[in-house]
């Protein structure tokens, strides 16, 4: 008999009733030391005073109207976003993934209205996720995401991810934009070098072509700054996707966007029924309101450092499980040797109460919110060398 719940999830042993700050409590009151943050949502860790204050008040005034109707929320929020990026305006969404169908079609629009509708496939690379809609697993292009669901939406091109030379002979004239995470989340914390990230944007000038920047769950302060492609300097792109750590745990998403890029974005051309209501309107502002406030990025890079360097000391200590410690900021991901052997350490930190999220290329992530204290970090890494220990005594065992 099926469950209620319709079964996608293979879901840990484990339900939690509360949090606060990098905490989560289960039913039974036992701790857990979050540094998943809901696979890089809660920013600001669990029941922040503001964003909780935030909510209440809204939610005491109004939650719907639909976009109908002007919603003040909507443009103090878009008004922050256009002051501290690269955009010119923003589209609210209710995730990541409509944000991404969003950035999509808008370059596709882009060409059509400027008379190129010719112009409407978009490269994507290797190991990439931009969630799980027929177009945005299409994108992707994984077997894993792609299988069973039938034909596939057609207009994504797919390279190897670093490959320069796949890169350039994949654009031709139907080539409308490239699309791609500056750090690889799912597919194991893979950072895009910044040179590549600035080279990517000559090569879109330089073929007439829109650069797409899903910044879902490397962007909103996690790498220490607002957006991850900022460390290029001079690799922004045209359209972004943005959501996760906007919310902070609510519902939100934005589709980030320079004046030419939305030429085509008229009345009518794209929608949304929920999309930037009051409610995650009150919540978008007070996460940016923290996410801007002097000394918050500072924070970020100072314990984004703390960590690598405990990690890099744990990778000395297990170098027959630890391959290498890579990612950017506070995502920073850890690849293990052995196949399988990321589940296996997510699951003994779990049972350590160190709550930690696999990923691709036999990755462990690491995504703490970015309020955590050098004390969070330091528990989380003495909890993960004990979790390593515990493996490393198993294929002791197991080898005799």
């Amino acid at each position: 008999m099926i469950a209620p719940v319709l079964p996608t999830y293979a879901r840990a042993p484990v339900a939690f009733e509360k949090g606060e700050g990098p905490w989560l409590f289960d039913g039974t009151g036992e701790r857990y030391l979050d540094f998943g943050a809901g696979i890089a949502v809660c920013a600001l860790g669990h029941a922040h005073p503001r964003l909780v204050a935030a909510l209440e008040g809204q939610a005491r005034r109004l939650w719907h109207t639909s976009n109908l109707y002007g919603i003040p929320g909507q443009q103090e929020l878009a008004e922050r976003l256009v002051e501290a990026s690269f955009a010119d305006t923003v589209f609210f969404t209710n995730s990541g993934l409509e944000a991404m169908e969003c950035a999509i079609k808008m370059a596709r629009k882009y060409h059509s209205h400027n008379g190129n509708p010719e112009r409407w496939r978009i490269v994507t690379f290797e190991g990439a996720f931009h969630g799980r809609s027929l177009a945005t697993i299409a994108a992707a292009g994984q077997e894993k995401l792609v299988k069973g669901f039938g034909p596939m939406p057609e207009g994504f091109d797919h390279v190897p991810f670093g490959d320069h030379d796949a890169l350039r002979a994949a654009i031709g004239d139907e080539t409308a934009a490239i699309l791609i995470e500056p750090v690889q989340g799912e597919g194991g914390i893979r950072p895009v070098p910044y040179q590549c990230l600035r080279g990517l944007r000559a090569l879109c000038d330089e073929h007439g072509i829109l650069l797409i920047h899903d910044e879902i769950q490397c962007g909103m302060g996690r790498t220490g700054k607002l957006f991850a492609h900022e460390w290029a300097e001079t690799g922004a792109p045209d359209i972004l996707a943005s959501a996760k750590g906007i919310g902070g745990g609510f519902p939100l998403g934005a589709c980030l966007a320079t004046e030419r890029a939305a030429s085509g974005m008229t009345a009518g051309s794209h929608g949304s029924t929920y999309g930037g209501n009051p409610l995650a309107m009150a919540v978008g502002n007070a996460v940016m309101a923290e996410l801007t406030a002097p000394g918050f990025m500072d924070h970020v890079v100072e314990m984004a450092g703390l960590l690598r360097q405990r990690l890099a000391e744990l990778a000395d200590t297990y170098p027959d499980l630890i391959e290498e410690v890579r990612g950017e900021g506070l995502m920073l991901g850890i690849r293990v040797r052995g196949e399988g052997t990321n589940g296996a350490l997510v699951n003994a930190a779990r049972e350590r109460r160190l709550l930690l999220v696999p990923a691709g290329d036999n990755v462990v992530r690491i995504l703490p919110p970015l309020v955590i204290e050098a004390e969070h970090v330091n528990r989380a890494v003495d909890t993960l060398g004990d979790a390593l220990s515990s493996l490393r005594a198993s294929a002791s065992v197991a080898a005799k």
